[in-house]
C-alpha cells in the first residue's frame, strides 16, 4: 500500500479482516506500506499491521514478493504509480477519483486494458457502492422497483472548511488535488448515480465556487486531515491561494431522459459526512442518508394510496448484500465495512481474473462527468456533453452492479492461494 493517512488506514482495516469474516478464494497478506517519511512510515506499518515499509513507492512496485498494489495516495501521484504497478505485472487498486485530469485517467485505463489480457485487475475505490443499504438500493432498481426513472437527487455536505482559518492543505491545491469539493465528493456522488441507475451521465450544467480564497500556510510538519477533519501542527502567518472550488452545484440528463442533481461542499455548517441519495421512479422511490447507512427507504407506488407511504428496510438481514458473513438480523455495520466489502470483491476479481467493478474504464467515466462539470461552470452554467472518445478503453457497461454475494465458482477453503499487497 503506497499512503497511510486517512484513507490508508481505511484500506488496512479492510485488509486486515476480510478474510477474518469472508471465505475468500485467495488470502490477503499485508506485505508493504509506503511513505516518505521513513520514521513515520514504520510506525504506521506497526500500527496498521503491515510486515514491512519502504520510503520509495518504486521500490515497492519492483518487489517480487508483492502481487497487488494499493495506491492510497494524493492525486497528482494516481497516474504514475497506478501505470507503473500494471506495467511491472501487479494488480491495483486505486483510491478515488481516479486522477486528476481526464489524460491522466485515460492513461489508466488504457494500462489497465493493456494488463487485463496478462490476468491483471485494476478497481477504483468508491467504497459507498460497498454500503449493503446502496448495494440492496442498485438491485432494487435492477428488478424495476420503482419502475421508470425520472429523477435522481445526489448531495454530499460536510462542513470541515467553513473556518477560514483552516490551513491550506494539499486538498486545497489544484496541483495536489485536481480539485476540490467537486473530486473529493463530487466524485463519489457522480459514480453512485451511474451506479445505481445503471446509465452514464450525458450532460451537465454547472456553477462552482470558492468563498475562501486564501488560507493561512501551515507548518513544514504539519500532517495531513485527520478523519475528524484536524490538521496536526501549527499554521504560519503567510497566506496561500486556495485554487480548488469549495462547492459544486450540477444538474445533469441520462440517455433515457431522466433528470438529476448534485451538490458537493465542504461549506454545510453543522453536516459532517451527509451524503444523501433519492431516487423517483414510475412505480416508486427509494431514498438513503448515509448517516442512517444500515436504513433504506423504498415508497411501492403501485400500492394502494390509502394505505401507501414510505417504509423503512433495517438493512442487517443475511439476504442482503454482504450481510451473510456478518451479525445476526438487527446488528448494524459501520464506515469502515464497506472497505471489508471493497476488499473481498477485490480477491474474487483477482482470483478468476474477472473486471471488477468499478474498474478503471468506471473511474475514466466519472473524470469525464468532473471534467464536463468544470467545463460548463467556466461557461456560467452552460449545457456540457460528457465526452466519450471512440478510442475509449473497452470495459464493462458504466453501473454494472458489484457483486452482492460471494462468486458462485470461486474456490475457498485451506488451499486458497495468498495475494501479497
Amino acid at each position: 500500500m503506497v499512503g497511510y493517512a486517512f484513507m490508508g488506514a481505511a484500506h488496512s482495516q479492510g485488509w486486515r479482516t476480510v478474510g477474518r469474516v469472508f471465505d475468500l478464494p485467495v488470502d490477503a497478506r499485508l506485505a508493504a506500506v509506503c511513505g516518505r517519511d521513513g520514521a513515520a512510515v514504520r510506525a504506521a506499518a506497526d500500527r496498521l499491521g503491515w510486515a514491512s515499509a519502504e520510503t520509495d513507492w518504486r521500490a515497492l512496485v519492483a518487489r517480487d514478493d508483492i502481487d497487488l498494489v494499493d495506491i492510497c495516495t494524493p492525486g497528482d501521484s494516481h497516474a504514475e504509480i497506478a501505470v507503473a504497478a500494471l506495467d511491472a505485472g501487479k494488480h491495483v487498486l486505486c483510491e478515488k477519483p481516479l486522477a486528476n485530469t481526464v489524460e491522466e485517467a485515460e492513461a489508466m485505463a488504457a494500462a489497465a486494458a493493456r494488463a487485463a489480457a496478462s490476468g491483471q485487475v485494476a478497481m477504483v475505490g468508491f467504497n459507498y457502492r460497498r454500503v449493503p443499504a446502496l448495494a440492496l438500493a442498485r438491485r432494487m432498481v435492477a428488478q424495476g422497483r420503482i419502475g421508470t426513472l425520472r429523477h435522481v437527487r445526489l448531495t454530499y455536505l460536510q462542513d470541515w472548511l467553513v473556518d477560514p482559518s483552516f490551513p491550506l492543505t494539499w486538498r486545497l491545491r489544484r496541483d495536489r488535488a485536481g480539485s476540490g469539493a467537486l473530486g473529493d465528493l463530487g466524485a463519489h456522488i457522480v459514480d453512485l448515480a451511474q451506479y445505481l441507475t445503471g446509465e452514464p451521465i450525458a450532460g451537465v450544467s454547472a456553477l462552482t465556487e470558492t468563498f475562501v480564497r486564501e488560507r493561512p500556510l501551515p507548518d513544514a510538519g504539519a500532517g495531513a486531515i485527520s478523519a475528524a477533519g484536524a490538521v496536526a501542527g501549527r499554521t504560519r502567518t503567510e497566506t496561500g491561494q486556495v485554487t480548488v472550488d469549495d462547492a459544486a452545484v450540477f444538474t445533469a440528463r441520462f440517455p433515457s431522459g431522466a433528470l438529476a442533481s448534485f451538490e458537493a461542499t465542504r461549506f454545510a455548517a453543522g453536516r459532517k459526512n451527509a451524503l444523501r441519495v433519492e431516487l423517483n421512479g414510475s412505480d416508486g422511490s427509494l431514498a438513503f442518508d448515509l448517516e442512517r447507512l444500515n436504513e433504506l427507504s423504498f415508497h411501492d407506488h403501485t400500492e394502494p394510496a390509502v394505505s401507501s407511504g414510505f417504509r423503512r428496510i433495517l438493512v442487517t438481514e443475511p439476504g442482503h448484500p454482504y450481510l451473510e458473513a456478518w451479525w445476526p438480523p438487527g446488528h448494524g455495520l459501520g464506515y469502515e465495512h464497506s472497505f471489508v466489502h471493497q476488499a473481498r470483491d477485490l480477491l474474487h476479481a483477482v482470483a478468476t481474473g474477472s473486471t471488477p467493478e468499478p474498474s478503471f474504464a468506471d473511474g475514466l467515466s466519472v473524470q469525464r462527468v468532473l471534467a464536463a462539470v468544470e467545463e460548463s461552470a467556466a461557461k456560467n452554467a452552460v449545457y456540457t456533453p460528457v465526452g466519450t472518445p471512440a478510442d475509449t478503453p473497452a470495459g464493462p457497461p458504466v453501473g454494472t452492479p458489484a457483486h452482492a454475494a460471494p462468486v458462485a465458482d470461486a474456490p475457498t477453503g485451506s488451499d486458497a492461494g495468498a495475494t501479497a499487497v
